[in-house]
């Protein structure tokens, strides 16, 4: 993976000027709240090294390149009066900044956000979501890049906010059509390295480790990495330097006061930038309906605690999400406390827990892990196996636990089975059929939220209210939802004073543009879903999903005839398969008037001269439907196939 060239990395104290740009800094005599530097227009030098993660990439700000007259770049903080009378002599229009959303709005999942300004575009995040239930035989759900595609010249790099798998989970779908820079901290990072090597594509991309308070600039903006609390560590937020002002973009994100790894979210740099005068704050809104603040990851902690406590002399199997780095750890300390061992099942969990061991993300006491093969080598009451499944995924290994088809592991009455996650919206029946399943075999299973095993990792209504208080923007556009979470979250910025007329609530590939005065929607670019369905990316749409449906439901009838090339009469069949709509040994009479039917209808196309194939099946297609239906009431999915002889 390369290293970052210095002349791309500011410190977070730095306000970037891009017009007229000069070879050097230069300080402008101004009032505080106008002094700005005009800026190198150096291209990016091309990165040193590719595809490996490195310690040496992650640089501090004492590091960083000062201005020659060695400015730090901070301003005077202004009291409210002293800031509205600065922002009312500033109100000439500047450069215009477009922003629009890709994904990640009206939906939860497969978030990506594209800033662009005069010749440069840059991109935050580039997420997947997960199928519906009518995307039968879809695997992932990704963003249409045709947008990106068209303007890859313009496009400078991908900024990731953190390493979920609905901010990074299609980059390496992205990265094999555009080749750009990517910039995150060190833990997004080794989780993306990590896919790109699955793709087979690590030695092509570029990653660049960057730390909270260094900036990295992107043509004529420049973004600023700024430590945010979630549910796995070296979350950031991003706050934009544009011509048009500063615009932040929080990610995913939540106030604990007590993290399990890391530091405090950095309230300081929002209130920092808010008193400089935030242009547009672009705020996640998934827990925007639930009043309040979110409870800190600790409380989960002292409940593992508790229950380990309750479970000696049972074997212990917790469920979680893979990425959730933080409920792993306390879920090894809680071992460590009760002299257990762990194992982990399920390849996704096996691989985030690898790149965070790697990465010093994860402690782990020596000797504790064992291999899931091994698990029945050891007292149950000694082990304690960390697994997927938490949201009944059919296919995940505590469904397979469930059902008695997992290879090393059965549940037994003597397990304590721990649901350490909330059912995602629609989730909700998966998780009530496994957690029935599991009870069937005896085992105690805790999921109830009395227990308190899960917290969120997403701000809620009071933490997104400290957000507004803080950065104090003129423009608001709520992001990260469903669309009655962007308007629950609209109705708490008019409480916080934001008028109405400066919320936008966006729909995907809507432009909005703003040079810092106004801001209007202006324009659409294509947007939407793009389904994978194993190997094929974007070749199962619409009609093939209706198709999938119309099977699921209703079933399958063959039709196959041969059909003389000189009279056009029936020289053999018809004969009828059916797939999915009876069972053909059990409704013979049927079977054989429909026959009967089509043998007909293909006597009257040659009386007719009806020759075409085309027009034969059709009218095959339509008698056999009308009859079937008037019969069943069920319109199978009709296939004729007519061979010449």
């Amino acid at each position: 993976m390369g290293i970052i060239d210095s002349k791309n990395l500011l410190t977070a104290t730095e306000f970037i000027k891009p017009k007229n740009a000069a070879k050097t800094f230069t300080k402008r005599k101004k009032n505080p709240m106008a002094q700005e530097f005009k800026l190198s227009d150096k291209k990016q030098s091309q990165q040193a090294k590719n595809g490996k993660l490195s310690q040496n990439n992650v640089l501090n700000n004492k590091n960083q390149p000062q201005t020659k007259s060695g400015y730090s770049g901070a301003r005077p903080v202004l009291n409210n009066s002293q800031r509205s009378a600065a922002q009312n002599r500033t109100t000439a229009k500047r450069t215009p900044v477009r922003i629009m959303a890709l994904g990640g709005i009206n939906e939860i999942g497969k978030n990506i956000y594209v800033f662009e300004c005069c010749n440069d575009m840059f991109i935050i995040d580039c997420g997947l979501a997960f199928p519906d239930d009518d995307m039968l035989g879809v695997d992932l759900v990704i963003p249409d890049f045709t947008y990106l595609e068209k303007n890859k010249e313009k496009i400078r790099g991908i900024v990731l906010t953190h390493g979920h798998e609905d901010h990074i989970g299609a980059l390496p779908y992205l990265l094999k059509k555009i080749n750009v820079p990517v910039y995150g901290t060190r833990l997004t990072l080794g989780l993306v390295e990590g896919k790109l090597r699955e793709h087979g594509i690590l030695s092509q991309c570029t990653l660049n480790v960057v730390a909270p308070r260094q900036n990295v600039k992107m043509g004529c903006m420049c973004v600023e990495f700024i430590r945010v609390n979630h549910s796995i560590p070296d979350a950031c937020a991003m706050a934009i330097h544009t011509p048009a002002g500063i615009i932040v973009h929080t990610g995913d994100f939540k106030v604990d006061y007590t993290p399990i790894e890391g530091g405090i979210i950095d309230l300081a740099r929002f209130g920092e930038l808010g008193n400089k005068g935030v242009l547009a704050l672009l705020s996640e809104s998934t827990n925007a309906e639930r009043p309040g603040y979110t409870a800190t990851e600790r409380k989960v902690g002292e409940s593992f605690k508790n229950l380990f406590a309750s479970g000696d002399g049972k074997r212990i199997i917790v469920a979680t999400f893979s990425s959730n780095i933080h409920r792993i750890q306390q879920i090894i300390n809680s071992a460590a406390l009760w002299d257990r061992k762990v194992a982990v099942s399920g390849r996704s969990m096996l691989n985030v827990l690898t790149t965070a061991k790697e990465l010093n993300y994860i402690k782990v006491p020596d000797g504790m892990l064992v291999d899931i093969e091994d698990v029945n080598k050891y007292p149950p009451e000694k082990m304690v196996i960390i697994t997927t499944g938490s949201q009944g995924e059919p296919l995940s290994a505590l469904s397979r636990m469930s059902s008695g088809d997992h290879r090393q592991v059965s549940i037994t009455p003597n397990d304590l089975i721990i649901i350490s996650a909330t059912p995602i919206p629609g989730n909700e029946k998966f998780v009530g059929k496994l957690v029935n399943e599991l009870m069937k075999q005896g085992a105690e299973v805790v999921y109830e939220a009395m227990y308190e095993v899960h917290v969120s990792g997403h701000a809620c209504q009071d933490e997104l209210k400290m957000m507004l208080a803080l950065t104090k923007p003129k423009f608001f556009i709520p992001i990260h939802g469903e669309y009655k979470h962007l308007i629950k979250h609209k109705g708490l910025a008019m409480q916080m004073g934001i008028p109405e007329d400066n919320i936008f609530l966006l729909n995907l590939g809507q432009v909005v543009e703003t040079d810092s005065v106004d801001m209007k929607i202006t324009g659409q670019v294509q947007a939407g879903k793009v389904l994978v369905d194993g190997l094929g990316v974007g070749d199962v749409g619409s009609v093939v999903l209706r198709d999938r449906k119309h099977l699921a439901e209703d079933g399958l009838i063959v039709v196959v005839t041969t059909i003389s090339r000189e009279t056009g009469l029936v020289a053999a069949g018809p004969d009828i398969v059916s797939r999915g709509f009876v069972y053909v040994k059990e409704s013979e009479e049927l079977m054989d008037k429909a026959k009967q039917l089509i043998k007909k209808t293909l006597d009257n196309c040659a009386e007719r001269n009806i020759r075409e194939w085309g027009n034969i099946k059709s009218m095959v297609r339509d008698e056999l439907g009308n009859y079937i239906y008037q019969k069943t009431k069920r319109s199978p999915m009709i296939l004729p196939i007519i061979m010449e002889v």
